[in-house]
């Protein structure tokens, strides 16, 4: 069976402040809808926001962001526990920091846990450890951390749901003219070295982490999907019917 990691952002979980409750349950029907023919491991943004709706804190703050991704955590996980108990579907947490991927002892323990809850047709629901994480040894958003994860823990392919429909060739919200790119083979290095540009106040990241994981994954062979999390029936479309109809495929080196 293939192995997928899919991976949403902030700007689709999150709504005023709180978790968008209908796009997360949508969410998890997704997935139970995967789960028939991948095994899928889920990297979820949302805590920061979780824990904003209990409690407003200024966001600027890093430690005050450090303490409402502690607060948020567990009330995300819960929905997402108590969504997924719908399908008779089981979920874990794992949270992750940046320096495990350097440490091969940690990784292999993290592997094996790993190929356990796929076997047991769990759902890893992986976010990056905000309150431990350093600032020499952290990606800072969950795009990178997800490519990453893809390449460790034996993926097939990353899945990226966010706030846009794929790549274009400019900006196209400046630009009428712009072209959603549907396959892409390459990636400009002065598109890595852009300023990050995130379109909701919870998110971290923006296009060009999502460049930087797809050049990661392209460079590791393996190919990342991005598509919109708002309207599902692209990425349904692509995983269960094999349709590209929309959305943007990064394809890896030495892959057709």
């Amino acid at each position: 069976m293939r192995r997928i990691v899919l991976k949403v952002g902030s700007a689709v979980l999150t709504e005023n402040g709180a978790i968008a409750l209908e796009r997360l349950h949508n969410l998890v029907e997704l997935i139970s809808l995967l789960q028939k023919r991948y095994e899928v491991i889920l990297v979820s943004s949302g805590a920061v926001a979780a824990g904003y709706s209990l409690l407003k804190l200024d966001k600027k703050i890093v430690s005050n962001k450090q303490a409402l991704a502690a607060l948020g955590q567990p009330l995300l996980l819960h929905t997402y526990r108590d969504e997924f108990a719908k399908y008779d579907i089981l979920c874990s947490q794992i949270l992750l920091e940046a320096s495990i991927f350097y440490d091969k002892k940690r990784l292999s323990h993290a592997q094996d846990a790993m190929e356990v809850m796929m076997k047991h047709k769990i759902v890893p629901i992986i976010n990056e450890n905000d309150v431990t994480a350093t600032d020499e040894l952290v990606f800072g958003d969950n795009d990178q951390l997800s490519a990453y994860i893809t390449h460790y823990f034996n993926a097939d392919i990353l899945v990226i749901l966010t706030d846009i429909d794929g790549f274009y060739d400019k900006n196209p919200h400046h630009f009428d003219d712009a072209k959603l790119q549907k396959y892409v083979h390459t990636i400009d290095n002065n598109q890595l070295k852009e300023k990050h540009s995130a379109n909701s106040e919870f998110a971290t990241g923006g296009i060009v982490t999502k460049l930087k994981a797809a050049d990661f994954l392209i460079n590791n062979k393996k190919n990342m999907f991005l598509t919109s999390g708002f309207d599902l029936d692209c990425v349904k479309e692509f995983l269960l019917e094999n349709k590209h109809n929309n959305g943007t495929l990064f394809i890896g080196k030495d892959n057709k």
